[in-house]
Formats: structure tokens, C-alpha cells, sequence
């Protein structure tokens, strides 16, 4: 026993070299209270603050980038509110391919909006945008704490940066789309992942692609297999199953209610895409390159950094591998998967942008890896550089996307502008009839006019596609299936306004072209208001650089948005 006693009491021999003791002994307290700091991570306040002002300003300054977010969900809101709006062959009932649920869901906050501002319709959009901001202002943040915790506060921090200020996030935060709302999805179920509350995660992917967009499965599917493996099976899958069939439910009855017959719009575009032959490409196709362009364009660097994330975690495996892995690898199919398909556009990458800032970040966070020596006692100078790099990369992306951002913002902000000048001409009187011509697109919804304007035509300027109508009550409103819609991208005869004597304004692009626009014809209409537009497609080259000049210059102006009114004749009196 005494013998015992004194080999307990004796110290170990690397316990006896006092230098190697002390450093051992601060080594494990150090260690302890790293972990204990990294547990903890960063309070939510802060990250709610920062992400809540950019989204305050994405919702008050975002422009309108597709005009499927006008066509497909502004319009549809617009009617449920005050019976008028435009309506597109896929909320025909004959074809029923868009769920009314998502309309609803963002119909909980229009709907008080439009009785508290009454005839004030531009409110009510802001007000939806608002609430698209504070969706994303809460997803974002349980991002960055989950982060935090477990991985510790610079990457969360860093990741911060990229989520409120890269152009990609600023815009798809507030744009009413299904792609944005399956983004939410993405972000707050990748989140609860981390957080390892993985039924949770599992019922907030079934939302994202049964309200937002089915599509989104794929980008789904890691963090589903994993929680259903960690979780509990049983918990994990009933949780994902009894979600999925009540938003189901809900999605049928809403259906059911627009389009005056049961069926389920999930199905009908699920069919129309895969099973049915779906022919998106009759809507425009581009290479495979292009979602690699348009996340540079929206990303600059960090979208580079990000396809990188997979090249550092041979070094950095013990740091992010599996659960950041996870979490990130939906980047990859979704980017492989969509670069398949004919037709491509910029919304359809809006749910893996949170995820292209967390692989970047992620890059970022190791750079000192990349030169770290493991025997090493102390860092080299190569290894400091590499840390005070870090910083450096960060600001070069986010100096570039401010610079994106706000160049958009000023250049191609017209279209919104330009229909606020109608509320300040009701003198026009009631009955009046705005009309648009090669210019359909940019129209930026019914909420931008005035409640003196009865009616919003199409003029014939060449566009030989199929044009949104009116909803029409005759036809039975939602529930019409009218005769004069298809799925092949045909145009109809009755979609343009035949005589254009009955346009009382005209919007239009005076592009200075060799040939006269409308607005030159001094005699017929009189300019109400004219505001500088940089139009993308006659200077490709410039709108895809994002290192555009914040501020433009008269020479840079390609071309003018114009309100135009047209002058009475003489002797004809105005209504």
C-alpha cells in the first residue's frame, strides 16, 4: 500500500520538465475554455440586427429581376385582394401548376396591410416585402448562431458578412418567389441540423418543398438521410411524414377553393416537368456554364471560394467533415442537377445561396491550414500571412458585391420608379387605360396602379409569345379555365390591344435607336416623367461585370424609361 501510495504521489516523468508541465496543464485549460466559448458562440442580437437593416434595405430598394414573380405571384396576390390582376396559363384551372398556398401564406400579412392603407397599394407590396425581409432575417440568424456553436464565432461571423451584403443574398432575401421560400428553408433546416434538432430540420425541408418549390427535394435530401440516421429513425421520419401530409392537406384545399376542382398543384407540376414531357426550354434554354456565370456574377469570389470547399477538406477534414460537409454537398447536386436542364435561370440557384457562403467562409477559415506544419510548435510567417489574409479576401468580396449591388440597384431600378409617377395623375380621371409594349416584362405589378386606371393593355411591338390576360370573372375568375391559354408558348390573337386610340398613358424604353420611339411624336403624347435605364440587353457586356461604376454618368445612360400621357385633340374634351 505505501509503495502504491508513493507511485501516485510521484509525478509522471514529463510532469518533472516544469516548461512542458505548465504548458500541458495551459494547453487543457486552454482548450476547456475554448470549448466552452465555442459552445456558447455568438448571441443572437447582433446577427438580428446587422441582417434585419440589409433586409430592411433589400425590401425598400430590391428590384423586380423576373417577371415570373410579377406574372405568377404578385398578380395572383393582387386579385385575391382586389379582384383585378393578371393571370397566366399555369393558374389556368385547365392546368392548376401553381399553388395557391404559397399566394395564401404571404396573403396573411397583405391582407391587413390592404385594409390599413386602403386604396395605398404600393404599401401593401412593400408591406409583403417587409415581411420576405424578416422571414429572412430569422432563418439567417438561427444560421449564424448555429454556426457559432459549432464551429465558433469567426466562421459565424464571417458567414454574417457574406449572407447580408453579397449581391445574391441581398436580392433573393425579398423576392417573391418559391425559389426564395425554399432558400428560407434551406438556410433555417441546415441550421437545426447543426443545432442537431433533427426533426425539426427534417418537417422545415418538407415546408420548403411542398409550399415553396418540389424541385427543391434534391437540395434536401443530405441533411434528411443524415437526420433520419442521427435522429431516430422512427421520430425523424414521422415528424417529415405527418408535415408533409397536413401542408399537403392545405395545399389541396387551397386548390380546390381557386381552381373550383380538386386536384393538387405539387402533382400537376411535378407531372408537367418529368412525366408529362414539360417543355420549359419553349421558354428560353442556356449553356452549361451558365449557372457558373450568373454565381460568379452574383458572388464574384466567394462563389469560386465555395467550389473550392470540397478541394480543403483533406487538410481541414477534422474541422468541418461530416456535418459541415453535409450541409454544403447539396451546393454540388443542385449546381450539377440544374446545369443538366435546357432551360436555366437566375432564381433557380436562390436555394443554395446560403450554402455558397458557407463553403466560401469555410475556404476562408482555413487559409492558415493550407501552411500549417502539425509538428510544428509555433506558427511560421507563411501560416501568420495566410491569417491576416483572411480578413483581406473577405473585404475584396464584399467591397465587389457593394458595388454590385448598389449599381443594379441604380441602374435598372426605372421600371419601379416610373409607374409610382401614375398616382400623381388621377386628373386623367376614372376609366382611364395604361398601356405597355415591348416593355411587358418589366411591368411591375397591378400594386403599382393607381385604382383611376380600369385597365393595363398589351400593345403589339412584336413579341410573338403567350401574354398574361386579365383574370375573368365571366370565365369563372381563379377557377376559369379561358380558351385562349396553352402550355406550347402561343400566342393569342386577342392578347394585344387592337386600336391604340384608347391609351390614355404609355410606358415605354426610348432606347435612341436610329428609328423613332412613341415619345417622339410630340403632337400625340407628352412625356410625364423620364428616368435613366442601362438596358442589359444592348450592353450584356456591362450588366455582366460586377465592377460597375456606382454612380452614372450622362455618356453611360443607354436609354430613358418613360410615362408618357397622350395630348387630347383639339376640341376633344378629357374624361
Amino acid at each position: 500500500m505505501a509503495v502504491s501510495a508513493a507511485r501516485q504521489r510521484r509525478p509522471p516523468a514529463a510532469d518533472r520538465d516544469a516548461p512542458s508541465s505548465s504548458s500541458d496543464r495551459y494547453s487543457k485549460e486552454d482548450k476547456g475554455e475554448k470549448k466552452e466559448e465555442e459552445r456558447v458562440g455568438v448571441g443572437w442580437l447582433l446577427p438580428a440586427l446587422a441582417l434585419g437593416l440589409l433586409r430592411h434595405m433589400s425590401a425598400t430598394s430590391n428590384i423586380i429581376h423576373d417577371c415570373d414573380e410579377v406574372f405568377n405571384y404578385w398578380e395572383p396576390l393582387h386579385y385575391l385582394l382586389y379582384k383585378s390582376g393578371f393571370q397566366t396559363w399555369e393558374y389556368s384551372s385547365e392546368f392548376a401548376l401553381r399553388s395557391y398556398l404559397y399566394i395564401f401564406f404571404h396573403a396573411l400579412v397583405a391582407g391587413p396591410a390592404s385594409l390599413i392603407y386602403s386604396e395605398e397599394k404600393v404599401r401593401v407590396f412593400y408591406s409583403v416585402r417587409l415581411f420576405l425581409g424578416l422571414v429572412s432575417t430569422f432563418t439567417d440568424t438561427v444560421l449564424v448562431v448555429a454556426l457559432s456553436r459549432k464551429y465558433g464565432k469567426r466562421l459565424a461571423w464571417y458567414t454574417l458578412a457574406m449572407l447580408c451584403l453579397t449581391s445574391g443574398c441581398f436580392f433573393a432575401s425579398t423576392s417573391f418567389l418559391p425559389s426564395s421560400f425554399s432558400m428560407y428553408a434551406v438556410t433555417l433546416s441546415s441550421a437545426l441540423f447543426l443545432l442537431q434538432k433533427y426533426a425539426m430540420a427534417v418537417s422545415v425541408a418538407a415546408a420548403g418543398v411542398i409550399i415553396g418549390w418540389p424541385f427543391s427535394i434534391l437540395v434536401f435530401l443530405p441533411i434528411t438521410f443524415y437526420s433520419l440516421s442521427r435522429g431516430g429513425f422512427k421520430k425523424v421520419f414521422l415528424s417529415g411524414i405527418l408535415t408533409s401530409v397536413l401542408i399537403l392537406a392545405f395545399s389541396l384545399l387551397a386548390d380546390y377553393y381557386c381552381y373550383a376542382r380538386w386536384t393538387s398543384s405539387v402533382f400537376n407540376l411535378v407531372q408537367y416537368n418529368v412525366s408529362g414531357g414539360g417543355q420549359s426550354h419553349l421558354y428560353g434554354t442556356e449553356g452549361p456554364l451558365f449557372y457558373f456565370r450568373n454565381g460568379f456574377n452574383n458572388f464574384n469570389f466567394c462563389f469560386i471560394l465555395a467550389l473550392l470547399f470540397l478541394a480543403i477538406l483533406p487538410i481541414a477534414r477534422k474541422k468541418y467533415a461530416p456535418d459541415l460537409l453535409i450541409v454544403v454537398s447539396p451546393m454540388y447536386i443542385w449546381l450539377a442537377f440544374m446545369s443538366l436542364q435546357a432551360h436555366k435561370e437566375e432564381r433557380f440557384l436562390y436555394p443554395i445561396y446560403p450554402l455558397i457562403c458557407i463553403a466560401a467562409t469555410a475556404v476562408i477559415d482555413s487559409f492558415p491550414d493550407l501552411f500549417r506544419d502539425k509538428y510544428a510548435v509555433e506558427d511560421t510567417l507563411i501560416v501568420q500571412i495566410a491569417k491576416g489574409l483572411r480578413p483581406v479576401f473577405l473585404g475584396l468580396i464584399l467591397c465587389a458585391s457593394h458595388s454590385r449591388t448598389f449599381s443594379i440597384l441604380n441602374g435598372y431600378s426605372a421600371p419601379l420608379e416610373i409607374y409610382k409617377h401614375l398616382e400623381h395623375h388621377g386628373d386623367a380621371g376614372t376609366g382611364s387605360v395604361l398601356c405597355v409594349g415591348s416593355e411587358w416584362h418589366r411591368f411591375p405589378s397591378s400594386f403599382f396602379v393607381p385604382s383611376y386606371v380600369s385597365e393595363v393593355r398589351w400593345v403589339d411591338d412584336g413579341f410573338r409569345g403567350l401574354l398574361p390576360f386579365p383574370f375573368n370573372s365571366s370565365f369563372g375568375g381563379m377557377g376559369a379555365a379561358p380558351p385562349y391559354f396553352n402550355d406550347k408558348n402561343k400566342a393569342s390573337g386577342d392578347q394585344y390591344v387592337k386600336d391604340t386610340e384608347v391609351c390614355t398613358f404609355f410606358v415605354e424604353l426610348d432606347l435612341k435607336r436610329p428609328f423613332p420611339a412613341r415619345g417622339t411624336d410630340l403632337s400625340t403624347w407628352e412625356t410625364l416623367a423620364a428616368i435613366p435605364f442601362l438596358d442589359r440587353e444592348l450592353s450584356p457586356a456591362t450588366y455582366r461585370s460586377f465592377f460597375i461604376p456606382y454612380k452614372w454618368q450622362e455618356k453611360n445612360v443607354f436609354g430613358l424609361y418613360k410615362l408618357l400621357k397622350k395630348i387630347p385633340k383639339s376640341g376633344q374634351a378629357q374624361t
